[in-house]
C-alpha cells in the first residue's frame, strides 16, 4: 500500500503507538488483537498519502524546514547563536506546555497540528464524538495560550 519502506515504518511505529494510548477501549468481543492492530495500521496507510498531499511535514524540533515560515528563522539561528539559543528555549517552553496538557488533549492537537488531520479525521481514529474532539482541542489551546502567554509578550 506505501511505496517507501520510510513510510510503512512511520506506519507500524504509529500504529502500535495508538495502540498503546487506546489499549483501554480493546474489546475482544469485536475481534483479535491482530485484527485491532491490523484495521489501525490499514487506516493510518490508507490516510498517509492523502495527509501528505494535504500537508507538508513539519518537525516540531525544527528539523527539516521546508522553505516557509519558519524557514529563514532557523537559518539565522545557525549564523546567530543568540537567535539559536532562544529558539531552543521557545521549542523546551512548547514541549513542555504540550506535556502538561491531559493525554486526550495533547493527543488529538498533536493529530490536528503535526499529523494533519481534520477534526472529524480524529474523530474517526480515536472513536470519539466530533463534539468531543473539538472540546478537546479548544481546551487545549486554550492552556496552551494560557501556558505559553511569556513567549507572546517576550514577542512584543
Amino acid at each position: 500500500m506505501l511505496k517507501s519502506a520510510g513510510d510503512v515504518e512511520d506506519v507500524v511505529q504509529e500504529t502500535f503507538w495508538q495502540a498503546w494510548r487506546l489499549a483501554r477501549r480493546y474489546a475482544p468481543e469485536r475481534g483479535s488483537v491482530q485484527t485491532w492492530l491490523l484495521t489501525m495500521a490499514r487506516r493510518r496507510a490508507l490516510d498517509r498519502p492523502r495527509a501528505a498531499r494535504r500537508l507538508p511535514e513539519d518537525s516540531i524540533d525544527g528539523a527539516g524546514e521546508q522553505g516557509g515560515g519558519n524557514g529563514a528563522a532557523l537559518t539565522d539561528a545557525a549564523a546567530d547563536p543568540s537567535l539559536s539559543a532562544e529558539l531552543a528555549e521557545r521549542r523546551r517552553h512548547v514541549l513542555a506546555a504540550l506535556a502538561e496538557l491531559p493525554p486526550e488533549q495533547r493527543e488529538v492537537l498533536e493529530m490536528g497540528y503535526f499529523g494533519g488531520f481534520s477534526q472529524s479525521e480524529i474523530a474517526e481514529r480515536t472513536g470519539q464524538p466530533l463534539g468531543t474532539i473539538k472540546t478537546w482541542m479548544r481546551l487545549g489551546m486554550l492552556k496552551l495560550r494560557e501556558r505559553l502567554s511569556l513567549l507572546r509578550e517576550g514577542a512584543r
